[in-house]
């Protein structure tokens, strides 16, 4: 009988065909464990209040429902304006923290500056010391005045310190011999970053934008505390969902008062909804930077 050969022509043998079976029936395993709380919320967010009150979450509804979708679309043009302003604060604070971040870590990365080592022990101790959340927020407010203004749901979380060491570390390990011929052909810092540095950081800057997309598209502090009441149309889409929870269990207390089953008002399958409304886009969004996410982080984290 004929060995089965891989592409190259090479036999395999029976070991490595069972190995190959046992490694994708574990994996398929492992992807369904990991899928299944997705499908949990999912099925919560369709299924009855009263089902999930009396037996619980379950993997398939007992009673099909769509009211907590009903009650989060109410109102679609304002759902469809905290999703727009989600979605600029997102491309904005991304990219421009990105842009920051990897100029300020191609600066840390060179071995021409002479106090990288001091200054990078500056952004770290920064990052672990801070002032507190009051001076932090008058300064804010009293000083930048960011106060009922897109930019502070922006600004405040551009740099992030840990993104920046990534970036740094992502970057030292870049051959200094490319930076030198580039000097050498008469090119700048500048041209040299756009040039060599950026194209060869692809996939740390794949992680690192992710992280920072993520941070952006999951805040809700920032325009809690620095947007007004009368500032609806300012409210970005965690925080607008977060608002409609909220109403739906004061709707709930109410209710329970005045004698109404609280049942009438869907909290629970409401939170789910909402995270089924807030994620979509993430979830659709990461397959096309998987492969530089796995590499920036495997890569990123061992180089130093």
């Amino acid at each position: 009988m004929a060995k089965r050969t891989h592409r190259g022509g090479k036999p395999v043998g029976q070991d490595r065909i069972l190995f190959n079976i046992l490694s994708y029936i574990i994996l398929t395993v492992l992807s369904a464990a990991c899928l299944l709380p997705f499908l949990l919320v999912l099925s919560g967010s369709v299924s009855e209040q009263y089902a999930i009150q009396l037996h619980g979450y379950r993997l398939i509804p007992e009673t099909f429902s769509l009211d907590a979708y009903k009650m989060l679309f109410r109102i679609p043009e304002e759902l469809l304006q905290a999703y727009g302003v989600t979605i600029f604060v997102t491309l904005a604070g991304t990219l421009l923290g990105l842009w920051l971040t990897s100029m300020a870590a191609y600066v840390l990365a060179s071995r021409d500056f002479r106090y990288r080592y001091q200054v990078s022990f500056f952004f770290y101790f920064t990052s672990i010391f801070g002032g507190g959340l009051v001076p932090w927020y008058i300064f804010n407010t009293k000083y930048l005045r960011f106060h009922n203004s897109i930019i502070a749901l922006i600004l405040p979380i551009l740099i992030n310190v840990t993104y920046l060491l990534i970036l740094k570390s992502y970057m030292m390990g870049i051959p200094e011999a490319l930076y030198e011929s580039a000097k050498l052909d008469g090119a700048g810092d500048m041209r040299i970053y756009w040039n060599i540095a950026l194209p060869l950081s692809k996939a740390g800057l794949a992680t690192v934008g992710l992280f920072i997309a993520l941070n952006y598209w999951n805040d809700w502090y920032n325009a809690m505390l620095f947007l007004d009441e009368g500032r609806r149309d300012m409210y970005p889409l965690q925080y607008f969902l977060n608002n409609i929870l909220t109403k739906a269990q004061a709707m709930n207390a109410a209710a329970a008062r005045s004698g109404i089953p609280a049942s009438d008002v869907p909290s629970e399958p409401m939170k789910l909804a909402m995270t089924v409304v807030a994620t979509g886009p993430i979830v659709l969004l990461y397959p096309f930077l998987q492969k530089y996410f796995v590499k920036g982080v495997t890569i990123g984290a061992v180089k130093g």
